[in-house]
Formats: C-alpha cells, structure tokens, sequence
C-alpha cells in the first residue's frame, strides 16, 4: 500500500463532537481534507450551521446534530439518527469538554457534575453507543480522544485552580488505555491526544490569567496554532496508526519534558 493511502479517509465517516469551533473544527478540516465525511455535534445550532458552511467551502461534505452530551437520554438516539441518516460511523472524535475555575474548597457541586457528565460520562455513553451500534459489528473502527495535558499532571499553582477539570482529563487518559485494550481483538484503536495550551473560547478566561506563565513554562516559547493538532488528528484516526493503541500524547510545545 502506497503510504499516502494510508492516511485516505475516503468512504469513512468521522463523527466529532464539540465540533463547531476550536479544536473540534480544525480536527474536522483535517478529516474532511483527506476524505472523510464529517459529523459535528455541539450544542448550539447556530455554530454549527456556522461550521457546515465553513467545511463545505472547503469543499468536505458534512452534517451537523445539535445535541447537550449532559443530557444523557439523547446520546444513543443520537447515534441511531447519524447511522440512519448518514451512515455507520468509523471515526469517533470525542472532543467536547467542559471547564470550571474554582478553588478546590470553595468548588459548587454543580459545576463539578457539570464537568464530569460532559468530560466523562457523557464520553462514556456516546463511546458505548457508537461501538455497539457501529464499530463491533464492522468488526473495525478509531476512537480519539481529545484529553489535555491537565489529565497528565497537576496544576502549576500560578494558574486558576481547575480540579475538576484536570481529575475529569485524568479519567479521559485511563479510560483510553482501558478501553484499547478491551477492543484490541476487536479491530478497534483507541488513542488520545492531550493538547497543551491552545487559544479556544474554553481556554481564553486561562490565557486571560496566565499566558505569560505558560509561554515561560514552554520550551517553544508558543500557544499552539491551528495547525498543531491537525496532523496527529490524521494519524490517529487512519490506517496509518493500525498498529497504535492506548496511548496518550501530549502536543504541548515541549512542556511535558521539562
């Protein structure tokens, strides 16, 4: 097989939730640019209409669901509607996340539900969902997540405290190689990706905070681009990467390391 057909997404159907802006989007391009039929879901209907018009200038063919990962009752008639409608999905991006800034004492319970039912649980079931209804029957599929280097470590005491958030990517990380190993035999891969600090709606209060921090703490010396995340993305969820699973990588200009 030539190499370049490795990566050729064409045929597959990628669905990538909180795919209407960020990172989300840009995974999209990248799919779509090599072949894939995109799903977005998100919960406002108004930017995903903003980003199926924006994938479809790039001449990629996608769809869009509005849909509240918290709101777990929706999730598998979800999955139903896109196999009905579009057809089974190979690709499974799990990219939607929440956040919340608090001191760990002075945390509201209900922000940390919040967090934890969009980050994991609703992670979970729409996971579950899609390899029963789609992937196990094929007998192949890719599972990526999009973690964050907050699930590898703890939190540099200059920034905004954010315990749930960092516990919930930590869940996201184990819940990657647990799951590939329970899906080896079953021609399923799943990885994770664990960006570092990109500019996002999600990540402007932190930028806000403590950029200069986190530019000084970078080998780099850079937030991430728009591009960053693109090619592992790729990777990840192609031929490529058969012989890769459960594992975690961060892209985070260096930080990991030092």
């Amino acid at each position: 097989m030539a190499l370049k057909d490795l990566f050729n997404l064409t045929g597959k159907t990628a669905l990538i939730t909180g795919g209407s802006r960020g990172l989300g989007l840009q995974i999209a391009e990248a799919l779509g640019e090599y072949g894939a039929t995109v799903v977005l879901t998100a919960r406002k209907q108004h930017e995903l209409d903003e980003a199926k018009a924006h994938l479809q200038g790039l001449g990629i063919t996608a769809h869009v669901y509005a849909n509240d990962l918290g709101a777990f009752d929706t999730i598998d008639p979800l999955v139903e509607r896109i196999h009905a409608e579009v057809g089974p999905i190979d690709i499974l991006v799990n990219n939607a996340g929440a956040t919340w800034g608090s001191p760990t004492v002075d945390h509201p319970l209900e922000a940390w539900m919040k967090v934890m039912n969009v980050n994991v649980n609703g992670l979970f079931l729409i996971t579950q969902s899609v390899l029963k209804r789609c992937m196990l029957p094929a007998g192949k599929g890719r599972i990526v997540n999009v973690a964050s280097v907050a699930g590898l470590q703890g939190n540099d005491p200059r920034m905004a405290p954010t315990v749930a958030y960092n516990t919930s990517k930590g869940a996201v990380v184990n819940f990657t190689r647990a799951l590939a190993a329970e899906m080896a035999a079953h021609g399923v891969t799943v990885n994770s990706i664990c960006p570092g600090y990109f500019p996002t709606k999600m990540t402007k209060g932190t930028l806000a905070y403590g950029e200069q921090n986190i530019l000084e703490a970078t080998p780099m010396h850079r937030l991430g681009s728009q591009e960053d995340l693109k090619g592992l993305a790729l990777l990840l969820s192609s031929d490529a990467s058969a012989y890769m699973t459960g594992q975690n990588i961060a892209v985070d200009g260096g930080a990991g390391v030092v």
